[in-house]
């Protein structure tokens, strides 16, 4: 069999690239959330609008970010401002379309794990933390969340709730008086999950070509629901991978 000519960690990006529409307002995290959403601007998605938790509105930068507090952002965004207007009068007040995040562990209601793996008072692993996470997750109109596929990473339950995606199911994120509609998309290496409309749970509604349902199935620390029209992601284009290389550097 022929080998792809991109790398699962490429179309997991482009997937997540094409999830952002132009003219979207996108509350940016660092690492694999900002290479999407950098892709996106550069693609399809010119007018993308892109926030940092920093304060920077509309940075445009022209290589990726290291940090939030990176001088690419403030020099090329369209303002800079404090942090408290970024999430009182930007975030919280439900002024940013989409939050895209990252996830050290993710369980099957999408609730986000940043903080640490096993105990918190004695853990095995301090993860970086919270961060603006939980005010995204919370207050954001949705969500879409960017990880890597392995049973480590989607659990059951997570160790630690950082952040709230659906709860323990329908209703939760009402009762807690969570403003945006959650996560509503997962994007990994292998596939896309979704959460199913009535239970919250996140369901298999795509997989990357060459990539079976039952491989999914077993990189997942749940039994996974497989959508009945499950979808194929489309291949990234020659454009696509060049914008994708020449931000990773693997050009």
């Amino acid at each position: 069999m022929t080998a792809a000519p991109w790398t699962s960690d490429e179309i997991m990006t482009v997937t997540a690239a094409r999830s952002l529409r132009d003219g979207m307002s996108c509350f940016v995290g660092i690492g694999l959330p900002s290479t999407a959403a950098n892709v996106a601007r550069r693609t399809h998605a010119p007018g993308l609008w892109m926030v940092y938790e920093s304060g920077t509105l509309g940075a445009v930068p022209d290589h990726l970010p290291l940090s939030i507090g990176d001088g690419v952002l403030a020099d090329t965004a369209d303002t800079v401002v404090s942090v408290p207007e970024v999430f009182n009068y930007w975030l919280q007040a439900g002024r940013i379309d989409v939050g895209f995040l990252g996830a050290a562990q993710i369980d099957r209601y999408a609730n986000i794990n940043t903080t640490v793996i096993g105990d918190y008072a004695d853990p095995k692993v301090r993860l970086p933390g919270a961060g603006g996470a939980p005010e995204i997750a919370a207050s954001c109109r949705e969500v879409v969340v960017i990880m890597r596929h392995s049973r480590r990473a989607l659990v059951e339950k997570v160790d630690f709730v950082t952040s709230v995606g659906h709860g323990s199911g329908p209703g939760d994120r009402e009762r807690l008086g969570l403003r945006g509609a959650g996560p509503v998309r997962v994007i990994t290496d292998l596939g896309v999950l979704e959460p199913d409309p009535l239970t919250r749970e996140l369901v298999l509604t795509g997989v990357h070509p060459g990539v079976e349902a039952d491989a999914v199935r077993e990189a997942t620390g749940w039994d996974l629901a497989v959508a009945d029209d499950l979808a194929v992601t489309p291949e990234p284009t020659g454009g696509e991978l060049a914008v994708v290389r020449s931000l990773t550097g693997a050009a």
